[in-house]
Parts: C-alpha cells; sequence; structure tokens
C-alpha cells in the first residue's frame, strides 16, 4: 500500500473510532476502554464476578476489564493483572508489567499468588495483527494455550476461564480440550465487539482440576 492509501485507511479507523458509540460511551462513564462494555455484557449474561473472588486478567492494558473486574469483586476480592504494556495505577488492582509469554512473566505472576487459588481468568490478549490469517492465527492460538495452561495451574476447582479467540486453524482442538477439562464450554460474541471481527469469547466453567 502506498503512502496516501495507508494515510486515508488510518484516517478512516480513525473517524470510525471517534464515531462508535462504546468509545463514546466509555469517554463519559470514565472506563478507560471499550472493551469494557464487552466484559459488562458478558458479566450480565453469564455472572462472571461475585464479591470476594480472586481473578487475573491477562492482556490488561489499558485496564478496561480490571476496572470492571475490581468493582464487581468487592468486598473481599483481588484483581491481579499483566501485559506487557504500562498501565497506569488501578485502585483495587494490583499490576505486572511483563510480556505473558516469558518464564519471568508467568513466574511472577505464580510468585504473587502464592498459595492463592483463583476463580477466574480472564484473557483479552492478542497479538499485533498483521491482516494475514495464516500469520495471525498461530499467534493468536499460542497466546490463547499459554492462557489455558496458566488457567489449568492456577484455577480452584470449580473455576471458570474466560478469553478471546479467533475462528480458525486450531478452535476445534481447543473446544475438545476445554469441553474435556471444564464441564461448560460457551461461545459468546457482545454486541460491543465489532461486527467484522472474527474474534469470538470462549468461557468455560466449572473448572474438573
Amino acid at each position: 500500500m502506498n503512502k496516501s492509501g495507508k494515510s486515508k485507511s488510518s484516517k478512516a479507523w480513525l473517524k470510525e473510532h471517534e464515531d462508535d458509540l462504546y468509545v463514546r460511551q466509555s469517554r463519559a462513564e470514565g472506563y478507560r476502554s471499550r472493551a469494557a462494555y464487552k466484559l459488562l455484557e458478558l458479566h450480565e449474561k453469564d455472572r462472571l464476578f461475585k464479591p470476594g473472588m480472586a481473578v487475573v486478567d491477562l492482556g490488561a492494558a489499558p485496564g478496561g476489564w480490571s476496572q470492571v473486574a475490581a468493582k464487581l469483586v468487592q468486598p473481599g476480592g483481588m484483581v491481579l493483572a499483566t501485559d506487557i504494556l504500562p498501565m497506569d495505577t488501578l485502585e483495587g488492582v494490583e499490576f505486572i508489567q511483563g510480556d505473558f509469554t516469558e518464564q519471568s512473566c508467568y513466574d511472577a505472576l505464580l510468585e504473587r499468588l502464592g498459595e492463592r487459588r483463583l476463580d477466574l481468568v480472564i484473557s483479552d490478549m492478542a497479538p499485533n495483527i498483521s491482516g494475514m490469517a495464516e500469520i495471525d492465527q498461530p499467534r493468536v492460538m499460542h497466546l490463547v494455550e499459554l492462557a489455558v495452561d496458566f488457567a489449568e495451574s492456577t484455577l480452584s476447582p470449580g473455576g471458570s476461564l474466560l478469553m478471546k479467540v479467533f475462528q480458525g486453524e486450531g478452535f476445534e482442538d481447543l473446544l475438545q480440550k476445554l469441553r474435556t477439562d471444564y464441564s461448560k464450554v460457551l461461545s459468546r460474541k457482545p454486541d460491543a465487539s465489532r461486527s467484522r471481527s472474527r474474534e469470538v469469547y470462549l468461557l468455560a466453567r466449572a473448572y474438573k482440576g
């Protein structure tokens, strides 16, 4: 694409972003990202959060999901968040900056949790998208597999895992694994997901341990 083509596509994205109902709503209501409304909608449908829960938010920056989680697990709950990008401080959220694909970040999360087991792992992680499915899909599935492994290491029996995935190669194998390890697996596409996006959210409930 030439420079002017890139510029046109950037302007089109910016206009769509500025016109987006959820972007405007997030600014008005003080949420850090439009993604907050995806999680709020999923919670309304599936009652993800309860007071006192221990939650880890993977791929948390800029903090929209962590904001929602922190409000809904009080009193008595905890939210531990991580991202490769920095994130401004949020009340009720402990943040660890690091690359979740590296062992050091994984270990830092485990060290912070100590003996505490999780009730819920949420992941909105996604790689930088190139637009080429043969490159993007393996990257997406790698992050998904890491989230699944982390959940299995840290969830209490009966705990849940919510994560963003993209339909494509590896999706059916993932579903099969989750259905083996959890009592129920649900697929959700929140209204706040852009209609053209291939993203869906998988909710795996009642981890069998």
